[in-house]
């Protein structure tokens, strides 16, 4: 059976509204710790520490001579996580010879480790 009807429906406005979406909770990073590396050198050598922090530029961070103890220091903030590193005095690149721990590289020497907790 139909129904004849002559009413029209009303139309209804129907109107599109942008809904934000939740956003997801941001991880937060981690909170990055001053490691401080050191090495023995003789007073007025230009000394830098080079790694994986700053893209094995061998200028990027300057060490400072400490004439108390007699060694040279830098103080990076990292992020927990392994680096690889070396030291350059006067332009030669050198392990950290107080860093037991060091990995082969492919220059047939050997980086030294520094881990952050």
């Amino acid at each position: 059976m139909k129904i004849k009807s002559n009413r029209k429906c009303a139309a209804e406005k129907v109107v599109a509204r942008k809904v934000a979406k939740p956003e997801a909770p941001k991880a937060a990073k981690p909170a990055k710790k001053p490691v401080t590396f050191t090495v023995h050198a003789e007073r007025g050598k230009d000394v830098y520490v080079a790694g994986e922090f700053n893209k094995w530029d061998p200028t990027a961070k300057k060490m400072a001579y400490k004439a108390r103890s007699g060694v040279y220091a830098a103080k990076i903030n990292l992020a927990p996580g392994t680096y690889q590193y070396k030291f350059v005095i006067d332009g030669t690149w050198c392990a950290d010879p107080e860093n037991a721990e060091a990995v082969a590289n492919d220059q047939g020497t050997f980086n030294s480790i520094v881990t952050v907790k």
